[in-house]
């Protein structure tokens, strides 16, 4: 019996051992960073094996991923009002100003030869770069090409002007289908303005070539009637309209192409937008990674964002055919022109340099919400 009890004290002592040397190894010791981005099921598809393979490479640190997928600013702003903001925060140049100019974002260095400058710019304020970019945003023209063949009409060029765009927009327009999209949200009209030469800031507006500008908007949907009027969208946006063969053309950027790809029952192509008196020039946006000042943990955060806007995972965000890369490497490689819709992918590329950074102020948002105010009259 003194045996068994002894072997039986030994087994207890064993297995106890083995239940604390369980504990101590399952104990999670890495350094945690908070990662907060907004983003469609599909976008967060793709960013979860990106945070995976960091996770990976750099075993020390956990990411936590906070998705905010609605209000997305609002519930950030929150979360720096009450200091608890995430370490790295996913942002674009139209918000940027406010927390930059708030003095809550960390300044950043990064090899700039490798991003378009556009990009860089964009999420710069007074010259300082506060996100390093994971893609750019541009507007280019959507057209229906069966349309256009059976209607005989030329392919627009990429070198049309704003009277060729008018007479094809007349061309394409009759009883059941409209010549051009028409959107009063003023990221579809800002590029008929600096085109001629206006722009939409208080400053600016006022120009006589932003008047022009906007008289032109306006009459393509109630003088020349190749617009949309809203009782004739009804509830159908520009988008739906466009895929229902009842659009010609359609202003939109990049992020359609997914969707045009999937359910369009047509063929299709994109251009340029047409020269005004300054050219051809769109409003280039850009979304990319920042720090918090407050951070507790800079230098793990710097590591991710660094991990983010490498080649390896901007290829990553680049397949899902979604965004136009601001990395100059993934843009002019096979991964964006993979042969795939639109035809002339590269577009998107060649009108980067004539491309203006949206000229966003701190009280950008209190400048749109005027606007759209202002114009909700002029344009009905």
């Amino acid at each position: 019996m003194g045996k068994l009890r002894g072997f039986v004290k030994y087994l207890s002592i064993f297995l106890l051992s083995i239940s604390l040397l369980c504990a101590c190894s399952s104990r999670d010791d890495r350094i945690v960073i908070k990662f907060a981005s907004w983003g469609s099921k599909s976008e967060i598809d793709i960013m979860k094996p990106v945070l995976s393979g960091f996770e990976k490479e750099n075993p020390d640190i956990k990411v936590e991923f906070m998705h905010i997928p609605q209000n997305y600013f609002q519930k950030i702003h929150l979360l720096f009002a009450s200091n608890t903001a995430p370490d790295v925060i996913f942002i674009n140049n139209l918000y940027l100003p406010v927390y930059a100019n708030a003095g809550v974002l960390e300044p950043l260095k990064f090899p700039e030869h490798e991003f378009y400058p556009q990009a860089l710019e964009a999420l710069s304020f007074k010259g300082i770069l506060y996100a390093i970019p994971r893609d750019v945003s541009n507007l280019v023209i959507y057209y229906n090409k069966d349309m256009f063949n059976q209607k005989h009409i030329p392919y627009p060029s990429r070198d049309w002007t704003f009277k060729e765009f008018l007479d094809t927009a007349q061309k394409l327009t009759d009883n059941n289908c409209f010549g051009i999209s028409f959107e009063e949200d003023p990221l579809f009209y800002l590029p008929y303005l600096l085109s001629n030469g206006g722009g939409l800031l208080p400053d600016e507006i006022n120009k006589v070539e932003s008047q022009k500008s906007l008289d032109f908007y306006a009459a393509l949907r109630k003088k020349y009637h190749v617009a949309p009027r809203k009782n004739e969208s009804a509830s159908a946006t520009m988008a739906q309209m466009f895929l229902q063969k009842r659009l010609g053309m359609y202003l939109s950027g990049r992020w359609m192409v997914p969707k045009f790809r999937q359910d369009a029952e047509f063929d299709w192509d994109i251009t340029a937008f047409p020269k005004g008196i300054e050219g051809s020039i769109v409003q280039l946006d850009a979304s990319g990674w920042a720090v918090a000042k407050s951070s507790k943990h800079k230098e793990q955060a710097f590591k991710l964002i660094e991990y983010l806007a490498s080649r390896k995972s901007i290829e990553k965000f680049t397949n899902s055919g979604l965004i136009v890369p601001a990395r100059k490497d993934v843009a002019n490689s096979a991964v964006f022109l993979d042969g795939k819709k639109p035809d002339n992918a590269k577009i998107f590329l060649d009108i980067i340099p004539q491309s203006k950074p949206t000229p966003v102020t701190v009280d950008y948002r209190e400048v749109l919400d005027n606007l759209k105010t202002q114009m909700e009259t002029r344009f009905n």
